[in-house]
């Protein structure tokens, strides 16, 4: 798992990262991206995401030549982008498992404090959309995902860099019987992650038209 993706999933933690590969072809799945617990993250629907963070980037980048930068920097955005997608639903159903649950007020109180860390709202969704490749529209699903994980850990009795708490995350995926379409890679049952597929042929070709190995 690289380390900008860790950082995004749990902030300042410091996380551990294999067998029980498993991916789906397009034959079996038509147009999906991912499937998680027989439901599909179509394509689409990825690429949406993926093209959320590229307009926001654009936005606040608007010389050609810096925006090519960030490009080149994030040119992993739509595997990393897949990887927090599906994360999101095996952390959820590891919470739902052990009895927690995300309110809203959970979720203003963490934004408030990290507003105030940051400078105001609109310097949090600059540093969260720099950082981590979430778009500011996203900003509050992925603080949801963040006060989830933390409960979950503290359920657990454990934190969220030790072994207890990816057991469970564990737990939850092969319940779900994850599977991604081997363009993007291919799931680490054991420690909830996404790993590359060994097939150096196959390519992917970004929203921004830029191609880089899958």
């Amino acid at each position: 798992m690289h380390r900008r993706r860790r950082t995004a999933l749990l902030l300042t933690a410091v996380i551990a990262a294999a067998p029980f590969l498993t991916a789906c072809g397009s034959d079996a799945h038509p147009g999906a991206a991912a499937v998680v617990g027989g439901q599909r993250i179509t394509v689409s629907q990825l690429e949406n995401r993926v093209n959320e963070v590229r307009r926001a980037q654009r936005a606040a980048v608007p010389d050609q030549t810096q925006y090519q930068q960030v490009l080149a920097s994030t040119s992993s955005l739509t595997r990393d982008t897949l990887y927090n997608m599906v994360l999101d639903q095996v952390l959820h159903r590891a919470a739902r498992t052990a009895g927690v649950s995300v309110t809203r007020a959970d979720v203003e109180q963490m934004r408030s404090g990290l507003e105030q860390q940051a400078g105001g709202s609109a310097a949090l969704q600059t540093a969260w959309l720099q950082k981590y490749g979430i778009a500011p529209s996203r900003l509050d699903d992925n603080l949801r995902f963040q006060v989830e994980a933390k409960k979950l850990a503290d359920v657990l009795g454990t934190d969220t860099s030790q072994p207890a708490f990816w057991k469970a995350l564990a737990s939850a995926s092969k319940e779900l019987h994850v599977e991604l379409n081997p363009r993007y890679g291919a799931w680490d049952v054991q420690k909830s992650s996404r790993v590359d597929a060994r097939t150096p042929w196959v390519r992917e070709v970004t929203s921004a038209g830029t191609q880089v190995s899958a």
